[in-house]
């Protein structure tokens, strides 16, 4: 009998959610398998088992929070998994009904050994009906929530799911009928495997729908974050504007010559990573975090490049930027959201990171206020790229214009550091030349 216990989940990193169990009990596990999918706030992780044979017990079901350590279920032979079946699964409901088999084979014992009364007894059948009366309904979070909702009472409905569960069809059936009296139950019947929790409720019963949908622990994360990020920094924004006219024109010239040497196509994200890192050694006060009466500044540039995925905004981290050319850069962020978006980062390439930049301009954003992430104290946000009218050397001329956002935290970065911040990446994007002057 091997054990599939949660694995070490990395830095910061204490609990996990149980997401998807990719194995039923009873099914066959081969060593190296993955059995189980848990949800973290930055990756998800897959669960292997390290021998061959059989699913035989889980011990936490989908949407249960779990720890390093804790033991998720058991992986032994196809013997053992068969002669355990009724036992298999750690939930409530079957620890209930093993209660209830075991009450009644002591109440069989008594009446064999007491005179029967004036009043017969319920036979076998009634009292397994009567003890089974004292179960708990077998529903989801989800469903007893509906339920709720709607006025339904649990006990009368009689369930059509695997083992009894009562589903969002029963709930729906039941509306405006419900009943008054107990639904009996058979004998427990031996244990199956785990039904998977929906994440997803609609309710249609009404004409005004809501969906129920059970928040990612990535997006729980997120959300926590952020909120504590306006909590505990004094946060502010400043803006300014960039004509691109520059990098569009070094783009246009350069971009078929660079994509057939490197592979990889010429983008806007590689011009302002190395824009950024000229600003941040000239205010290195930007570069830093605060840990306790300290401010620690960094004179390495892991600079976080903000990844949107279908579970939640991701912020993978391009290492040492300085130190990279324009390809490298390019090439570590094609690799890098590829798989934020494939879901396959892993937590070294979410670890640290100094600054960030967010680009709200993909998705049509014309100006924004970002918000840290912690325990950075700047991050900057681009956004759409949009033909204006500027003055240029006394004449009015359209020029292909984005507004960039600098939010900070003003605990020790002051606004003029944060305004010559500003300034020297539009200096640098202006004049992408000079870029190569910054290493």
């Amino acid at each position: 009998m091997a054990e599939l216990r949660v694995p070490e989940l990395g830095e910061s990193i204490v609990e996990a959610t149980v997401g998807t169990w990719l194995k039923n009990v009873g099914d066959s596990v081969t060593a190296g398998e993955a059995v189980v999918e848990l949800e973290t706030d930055k990756v998800n992780v897959e669960v292997m088992s390290e021998v061959d044979g059989v699913l035989s017990a889980v011990h936490h079901a989908a949407g249960a929070t779990v720890a390093p350590g804790d033991v998720l279920g058991e992986v032994g032979n196809e013997a053992v998994a068969q002669a355990s079946t009724s036992t298999e699964v750690s939930t409530p409901a079957s620890a209930a009904q093993s209660v209830t088999e075991a009450a009644i084979a002591k109440t069989e014992a008594a009446q064999k050994q007491q005179p029967v009364p004036a009043a017969a007894p319920m036979n076998l059948t009634e009292q397994q009906a009567a003890s089974s009366r004292n179960l708990p309904p077998r529903a989801t979070p989800a469903v007893r929530r509906m339920a709720s909702e709607h006025g339904v009472a649990l006990s009368g409905v009689a369930g059509s799911g695997g083992q009894g569960r009562i589903t969002p069809v029963d709930i729906v059936q039941q509306t405006g009928t419900v009943q008054s009296a107990p639904n009996p139950a058979s004998k427990a019947a031996p244990a199956v495997p785990v039904q998977q929790e929906p994440s997803r409720n609609v309710a249609t019963v009404t004409d005004r729908p809501e969906e129920h949908v059970r928040l990612s622990r990535r997006r729980l994360t997120i959300a926590k974050r952020l909120v504590e990020a306006q909590h505990t920094a004094a946060m502010l924004t400043t803006f300014n504007e960039i004509d691109m006219t520059a990098v569009m024109d070094v783009r246009k010239r350069r971009k078929d010559a660079f994509r057939d040497k490197h592979g990889v196509g010429l983008g806007f994200m590689s011009f302002f990573t190395k824009a950024v890192v000229g600003a941040l050694k000239s205010q290195p006060a930007l570069n830093a975090e605060i840990r306790g009466e300290e401010m620690i500044v960094k004179h390495y540039y892991d600079i976080g490049i903000a990844v949107a995925t279908e579970a939640g905004l991701v912020v993978p981290v391009v290492r040492d930027a300085d130190r990279k050319s324009f390809a490298e850069i390019e090439q570590e962020i094609a690799s890098l959201a590829a798989r934020a978006r494939n879901n396959a980062l892993s937590l070294e390439d979410l670890r640290g990171g100094t600054f960030t930049i967010t680009n709200g301009g993909t998705f049509g954003s014309l100006l924004s206020t970002p918000i840290l992430n912690p325990p950075q104290v700047g991050i900057l946000g681009m956004h759409k790229i949009q033909e204006r009218p500027v003055g240029v050397n006394g004449n009015i001329e359209l020029r292909p214009m984005m507004y960039v956002a600098l939010s900070y935290d003003h605990r020790i970065v002051d606004g003029a550091e944060a305004v010559r911040f500003l300034v020297r990446v539009k200096e640098l994007l202006e004049d992408p030349e000079q870029l190569l002057l910054e290493g």
